[in-house]
């Protein structure tokens, strides 16, 4: 979505009191400067949901955030196997312990909306998983390894040319 403020379109809408009351209610509570900030939230996020949803094939990225309890044996090795099953889409990953011997694992992810949601389903799958959410955006991280298409050189041969 362009950020561009010239490029920007002006959208009328009616709704019942009660949804307009909730709707300026949460304007207030994230101290957002205007209904027009949050309303483009909401549609941005609604948008990012369908295209999981309706285009299974796109692209999306996101993360995945996970709390297991470590009470199950061997989880944290079963999670890591998983993980490896689906090394294109798990780009990084980001472990804290919580208290009650629980843990809060945070995976940064890429890829294609059903790879993603296949990936949470063999997580889910895990003895000790107690909660999982995915969330995806519709903007992509920029290629990690670019490949110079006449040289077949990555970006990391270029960057070493460039010091010599």
């Amino acid at each position: 979505m362009p950020s561009d403020p010239t490029s920007l379109a002006r959208l009328s809408m009616s709704l019942p009191a009660e949804l307009l009351q909730q709707l300026d209610a949460m304007v207030e509570e994230r101290a957002l400067p205007s209904r027009s900030q949050l309303i483009a939230q909401l549609i941005r996020n609604a948008l990012a949901e369908h295209e999981a949803e309706f285009r299974p094939e796109e692209t999306l990225a996101g993360t995945v955030t996970l709390v297991y309890s470590a009470d199950h044996g061997n989880v944290r090795q079963q999670l890591s196997a998983t993980q490896l099953d689906y090394l294109k889409e798990v780009i990084s990953s980001q472990h804290v312990f919580l208290e009650d011997d629980q843990s809060l694992e945070v995976l940064l992810v890429q890829g294609p909306a059903q790879r993603l949601e296949e990936l949470c389903n063999a997580l889910r799958r895990v003895r000790g998983v107690r909660q999982l959410k995915l969330v995806t955006t519709t903007a992509l991280l920029p290629p990690l390894h670019e490949q110079d298409e006449a040289s077949g050189k990555g970006a990391d041969d270029r960057a070493e040319e460039a010091a010599a």
